[in-house]
């Protein structure tokens, strides 16, 4: 597949911004990977490695890690924002005032701001004004992407051209990308399934089956269409990529299921936490999603019982037996 070389600054150095710098390097971009503190890209430049958050993948000595945001930008046709949804703010805030040209800029965080419950291109556009705009979500496991195994994702934005665009630019034999006009469908898709994910591995550590496993996948995706059509989003966009391939996934696997299986253990909240260095966007996302619930008037069982047991330290049996008792209802 013939592209022109795009320059492209990926704007966080954990496993996902990581996974997309090397990719895009693959491709024969110019990629510039920044990370927010200097010792460990210090150490990322040393060791060519990202042993916290993508260990065993090397690092081309060829792709640029830097910690100066300016340098990082220099230039940039594309910016890829790939930085924890809690620091997102604070992260793009430190662009004011540096020259950004045309660069279109694409989301690649998975969460909800939890003191505003904005989505991520909500901030980006409250932050910097009108920009082109791009989010992209969907079943992305870093480390299988960073390994070359093939994975499909969608890449949204109301301006066609540019879904396009960068369609062209990130695609691969491996990594294929679908557009979509639906914005908010495809961040509340990315967002909205890590709480599920974390119910998933609850059931996982109580030593639940296959049989509870597919009730909760598709009473879940149930529960994100219905929050998301009543945000705005297309209820057609939660049976894609982005909605159920991405709760697939990650019900599957990754921090937010292994997190769940802990607390199903009987490990605290704190203690799980504690013992990682990896951001797990679930748990913030289960407020949010709570709040989104209640400001919209929007039924979310499954995830108002994570909550519970989260951050009201209920019972993960007593969770599950207030769910499976619920009113009777058609399906």
């Amino acid at each position: 597949m013939s592209r022109p070389t795009t320059t492209i600054a990926v704007l966080g150095d954990g496993g996902w911004g990581t996974t997309l710098a090397i990719h895009l390097h693959r491709l024969g971009h110019h990629a510039r990977l920044w990370g927010a503190f200097p010792d460990y890209v210090k150490q990322l430049n040393r060791r060519r490695e990202n042993v916290k958050f993508l260990p065993g993948i090397p690092i081309p000595r060829a792709l640029s890690i830097t910690a100066d945001l300016r340098a990082a930008l220099e230039g940039a046709d594309v910016v890829a924002v790939a930085v924890p949804s809690q620091h997102l703010r604070s992260v793009i805030h430190r662009l004011k005032g540096i020259p950004l040209g045309r660069a279109a800029f694409l989301s690649v965080v998975k969460g909800i701001e939890l003191r505003t419950l904005r989505r991520m291109s909500e901030i980006l556009r409250q932050e910097l004004g009108p920009l082109p705009l791009a989010v992209l979500s969907g079943p992305n496991i870093a480390l299988e992407i960073a390994h070359g195994q093939p994975a499909s994702s969608v890449i949204a934005s109301t301006h066609a051209g540019l879904t396009e665009r960068l369609q062209h630019v990130f695609m691969s034999e491996r990594f294929r990308l679908y557009t979509s006009p639906d914005v908010v469908g495809v961040e509340l898709g990315g967002a909205l399934k890590n709480p599920i994910a974390i119910a998933a591995g609850i059931g996982d550590g109580l030593g639940f089956g296959a049989n509870a496993k597919a009730a909760l996948i598709t009473r879940g995706i149930v529960e994100m269409a219905r929050l998301g059509t009543a945000m705005g989003a297309h209820n057609a966009t939660f049976w894609g990529l982005s909605g159920l391939g991405d709760l697939v996934t990650t019900c599957l696997g990754g921090r937010n299921r292994w997190l769940g299986e802990q607390i199903g253990r009987g490990r605290t909240l704190s203690a799980v936490l504690g013992s990682t260095p990896m951001v797990i966007e679930g748990v913030d996302t289960t407020k949010a999603a709570v709040a989104l619930g209640r400001r919209h008037r929007v039924e979310l069982p499954i995830i108002e019982q994570v909550h519970a047991v989260l951050f009201r330290r209920k019972d993960p049996r007593k969770a599950l037996r207030s769910l499976m008792l619920r009113a009777r209802k058609p399906e």
